[in-house]
């Protein structure tokens, strides 16, 4: 199969790629500069030039392809309104070209739209008052797009993507505490990320371009339930700094943007997608990854 895979140079989509090309499938990478189309040949895989707000470009990519990945969001969470806003008018550009064909399209969502402080299972539909609310249209869009004949599954990610070059909420974390001198949680620390290593997270878009149905929700969940106090100790451990707790008065002003996620709780099961797809994850949890000097010398 020739897949469309959007977000191809990212910390993701650069796992899916390699994922795909280990399979025997071909990738067409979107690349929006000569950087990410050079480091799309090394991979072995083929960059089709455009952007997430060049919608003609992504018809484009997906007129070329078998079918689609789509990885590509723009993470800047000081306009996180109009970047969830593009997401959704990209995955309806790709579910429009896509509409009649059968082809599958897989597209990328987060553990943080449900309801939090309980475990959310691949049953539950978006929470339109959730954490991550704006994100909801984007979801939603993709799954319409099973009455329109295709094969359109969803795959949702954690808080924590883990592994090397990670350049998510734990390195957020580890330079807070660096420019601190405290390595810090919320309250009690007892409120919960789920996470997954990008390989398995990889692994699990492959199984669902290849075999989801259309309309099927998958959980890429590896550890279901990490306390933020205990990556804020390994943390504090790590870079010989106390460990502390800040109230949510204090939180906004330690920790600027990375407060809100600090102080959400959503637990997250895949036990449904691991049962349907034989998914099972094998990399190593989130606390003994971070527990390496990777993730302090970067």
């Amino acid at each position: 199969m020739r897949v469309f895979v959007t977000g191809a140079t990212g910390f993701i989509g650069s796992a899916i790629v390699r994922e795909l090309i280990g399979a025997g499938h071909e990738v067409l990478g979107l690349a929006r500069s000569d950087a990410a189309a050079a480091s799309l040949a090394t991979a072995g895989a083929a960059a089709h030039r455009g952007s997430l707000d060049g919608l003609d470009s992504l018809k484009r990519g997906v007129d070329a392809s078998d079918g689609v990945i789509h990885t590509g969001f723009i993470h800047d969470f000081s306009n996180f309104a109009a970047a969830c806003e593009l997401d959704r008018l990209a995955i309806e550009a790709l579910g429009i070209t896509l509409a009649n064909s059968g082809r599958p399209l897989v597209v990328t969502s987060v553990s943080a739209l449900l309801t939090p402080g309980r475990f959310g299972t691949e049953e539950d539909a978006a929470n339109p008052i959730s954490a991550a609310a704006h994100r909801v249209a984007s979801e939603e869009a993709a799954l319409s797009m099973a009455s329109h004949g295709v094969r359109v599954s969803v795959v949702r990610l954690p808080p924590s993507v883990h592994g090397d070059i990670d350049h998510g909420f734990v390195p957020a974390m580890i330079n807070v505490a660096r420019s601190t001198g405290v390595s810090a949680y919320v309250g009690d620390g007892a409120n919960r990320w789920s996470a997954v290593h990008r390989i398995d997270a990889a692994r699990l878009y492959r199984l669902a371009l290849e075999a989801a149905l259309a309309g099927a929700k998958l959980h890429a969940i590896g550890d279901e339930s990490v306390p933020i106090r205990d990556i804020a100790s390994v943390i504090g451990r790590r870079l010989n700094v106390p460990i502390i707790s800040k109230s949510p008065e204090e939180a906004a002003g330690h920790f600027g943007w990375l407060a809100h996620f600090l102080s959400m709780d959503y637990p997250m099961s895949s036990a449904l997608t691991q049962e349907r797809f034989g998914w099972r994850p094998v990399q190593p949890t989130l606390i003994p990854d971070i527990d390496r000097e990777q993730y302090f010398t970067t």
